[in-house]
């Protein structure tokens, strides 16, 4: 059951005329009080009735696009991919950052909602939260992008990431590799949890021991995969002979911190990641890759979200699942 007016009023300990002031932004209220309120509506994911509809039947030409790290250059690309689709159909995007914090995800829906958007893209930071619950039960048009909350039914467009990571982590057995360190991204993250099982299943296929000693989650960033690479070299004993980065920001981690121990790729350890984006400007890609294609992602999930937001006679639910590549090139060696 979706929150109500009436609960708000509760929870804030105000009238219902009173958060109906809030809501329509209109009358008096004090600062103080429109604070309980609105923090009474976003606790209880409280979507008025009012704006739900509105998003149902009047278009503004406008849609938002929430993701977690626009500095990541895979985001910066399905960005890019999403702008383009809509720019084709007329719509403008509005763009959203949150820095992998659902309290922050929650706000920018809230008040997305009261700009009277079309429609979200969304890349949820956590496995679910009540704010994308009442999204979906409110039928407000919904995709999610490249990951997906395990008990929130809404339509997804994502890469296959359990494959790719089977394939790049089979990859390096095939090299010789055992000792295969995989540096992934936060634990509750779909994205992670679908390599780390793909690296395990291949470990598994090949009868290699799953070590969890060389399993490291942490962010998608380039800070997790320079002090993981530094703590990996002076603790684990004995050192992996390859690294796996969960993306292309921690590959640029685990290379600086590689350098900086003197050591060199791949003669003294060789290094594969998903997504080829950090590397692909420079005039000879070195790195070994799961290509994911982040453009195409992007546009795809637009053309999704414009179907549903043109079709809303009924609710759909679709999983569009892209196919990776496995890219070969000069940071992984025989052993």
């Amino acid at each position: 059951m979706r929150p109500t007016i009436r609960e708000v009023a509760r929870r804030a300990g105000v009238s219902l005329i009173t958060v109906s002031r809030v809501v329509n932004n209109s009358g008096y209220v004090s600062s103080e009080t429109r604070a309980r309120v609105e923090e009474a509506i976003q606790k209880l994911g409280y979507i008025p009735n009012n704006i739900s509809r509105s998003l149902r039947l009047k278009k503004t030409n406008v849609i938002a696009l929430i993701v977690s790290d626009i500095t990541n250059p895979f985001w910066t690309t399905i960005t890019r991919g999403i702008e383009d689709a809509c720019h084709e159909q007329g719509l403008n995007v509005i763009l959203c950052n949150t820095d992998e914090s659902p309290e922050k995800l929650d706000e920018y829906v809230n008040v997305l909602l009261q700009k009277r958007v079309d429609g979200f893209l969304i890349a949820p930071t956590t496995d679910d939260t009540d704010t994308l619950i009442s999204l979906v039960e409110q039928e407000v048009p919904l995709v999610f992008i490249d990951r997906h909350p395990q008990t929130i039914r809404a339509s997804i467009v994502r890469g296959d990431s359990e494959v790719g990571a089977y394939k790049l982590t089979e990859y390096l057995i095939s090299l010789g590799h055992s000792r295969i360190a995989i540096l992934s991204g936060p634990e509750k993250a779909s994205t992670s949890q679908q390599r780390t099982a793909g690296y395990k299943r291949a470990c598994q296929m090949h009868q290699i021991a799953v070590d969890p000693s060389l399993i490291f989650c942490g962010e998608y960033n380039q800070e997790h995969g320079y002090h993981t690479t530094l703590n990996i070299f002076e603790q684990i004993h004995p050192k992996p002979t390859a690294i796996f980065a969960g993306n292309s920001l921690i590959a640029a981690g685990v290379f600086k911190a590689i350098y900086d121990l003197g050591l060199k790729i791949p003669a003294d350890v060789s290094v594969a990641a998903f997504d080829d984006l950090t590397f692909r400007f420079t005039p000879e890609p070195f790195l070994t890759v799961v290509d994911q294609f982040p453009y195409q992602m992007g546009y795809t999930a637009a053309q999704l979200l414009l179907k549903q937001i043109g079709d809303q006679t009924k609710t759909t639910y679709e999983e569009i699942v892209l196919p990776v590549e496995l890219i070969v090139r000069h940071s992984c060696r025989q052993v």
